[in-house]
């Protein structure tokens, strides 16, 4: 079975537009969870436009009880602390997430778009990893699907790999995307005979997952924008079942 953790990064930014506390994240996770999500995911950021650190905390109080139900927290854990922001690696090890996700975006991006490089950003990303895992938390870097860094990956010690969806993404319907989807596939075969876990995400929708869930070692895929608009025209409920159904 593959796993689905919401992302609820926009009902915190929709709740930001407007004083108060509504929509409530943590409302909003909760019905996610009982629904039949596996998980939920936040990324939080310094500028605060979204997931707020208070967010992380209440999540993590809420998800830490339940048994097979997964906090994901993603971020750059270069990210240091302002007045508002503690930084990334302090957030991860007050709230001790079941998985934290290492992505390389920076302050000035809309969205992730883009995975680590390794080569370059491996030694710095060394320590950390370790750091992470001593705190019993999996562990998973955000890459493209490029079998060098999937092997660097693994060098490194990592729990998992999260392969960068979004050109399969873009790709979808034109004659481009069947070559892109191979290299997912490569990369996911890869990854798990090196011992790692293959998580995936990034515009995964409900026209292309039901292909991208066909790689057979494909764990978990975090969803976030599509699942939010489906929820708007169809309902929460049905969009979780209609997404858990693509994946399974």
């Amino acid at each position: 079975m593959i796993a689905l953790s919401v992302n609820v990064n926009k009902i915190a930014l929709l709740r930001n537009s407007r004083p108060g506390n509504f929509p409530c994240v943590l409302t909003f996770a909760e019905s996610c969870i009982n629904l039949g999500a596996h998980g939920i995911t936040v990324h939080p950021r310094p500028d605060g436009r979204h997931i707020q650190p208070r967010d992380v905390k209440q999540l993590s109080n809420l998800i830490s009880p339940l048994k097979k139900i997964e906090l994901n927290i993603e971020g750059n854990p270069f990210c240091m602390p302002t007045e508002k922001y503690p930084g990334f690696l302090a957030l991860i090890e007050h709230s001790k997430p079941d998985q934290c996700t290492l992505v390389p975006d920076t302050n000035e991006q809309l969205t992730s778009d883009h995975g680590f490089n390794l080569q370059d950003y491996g030694n710095l990303l060394a320590p950390i990893i370790d750091q992470i895992k001593s705190l019993g938390i999996r562990t998973s870097i955000f890459i493209d699907p490029d079998l060098e860094q999937v092997r660097r990956a693994a060098e490194l010690g990592a729990d998992c790999i999260e392969l960068y969806t979004g050109p399969f993404a873009q790709a979808w319907g034109t004659k481009h995307v069947e070559k892109i989807f191979s290299q997912h596939l490569t990369a996911s075969k890869l990854a798990a005979d090196l011992g790692m876990r293959v998580n995936a995400g990034h515009d995964l929708n409900l026209a292309n997952l039901k292909q991208f869930a066909s790689i057979p070692e494909l764990a978990e895929v975090s969803i976030g924008h599509a699942l939010i608009v489906e929820a708007l025209n169809r309902g929460l409920e049905e969009a979780i079942h209609a997404f858990r159904s693509a994946l399974n």
